[in-house]
């Protein structure tokens, strides 16, 4: 299998529009479009055999980066895309010389969650009702 993470593109970008439901159902067209054209963003694809299977959107502020999605194509789930994403998203901040990197994920997410802990990433706090007014998000940091 040919897999490679590449910066996201035009091209990339209105593929996952126009196929956004089978990635994430928590962000929508506009949020996509306005973080690939932010100066402080950087988006990431993985592709398999030329195929978008994930990607992911890294912030940046004056000295840590900020994982502000991941998304996983669901038919690709469960096949560690995500955590080749992740290593790639950290390598990538620490070549910044960034000091962390951070997250939320939603309480319920169990299986990020988990992840997220066999890669160091520490719960720092809290963000109560964060997604849909109704579940809580984890904030979770890794230190350089």
């Amino acid at each position: 299998m040919n897999e490679e993470i590449t910066s996201l593109n035009t091209e990339d970008l209105e593929y996952i529009v126009e196929n956004l439901k089978q990635f994430d159902n928590f962000w929508n067209e506009n949020i996509l479009r306005q973080e690939f054209y932010n100066e402080n963003s950087k988006y990431f694809v993985l592709k398999s055999n030329n195929e978008i299977i994930a990607f992911a959107d890294l912030w940046f502020n004056i000295d840590e980066a900020h994982v502000m999605n991941i998304a996983v194509n669901e038919n690709s789930r469960r096949k560690n895309y995500g955590t080749k994403l992740l290593e790639y998203l950290v390598q990538y901040a620490q070549s910044l010389n960034k000091n962390c990197i951070t997250l939320e994920v939603n309480e319920k997410n169990i299986p990020a969650i988990n992840l997220y802990r066999k890669m160091d990433f520490q719960e720092v706090g809290r963000r109560k009702k964060y997604y849909n007014n109704t579940d809580d998000a984890i904030i979770m940091t890794k230190n350089f």
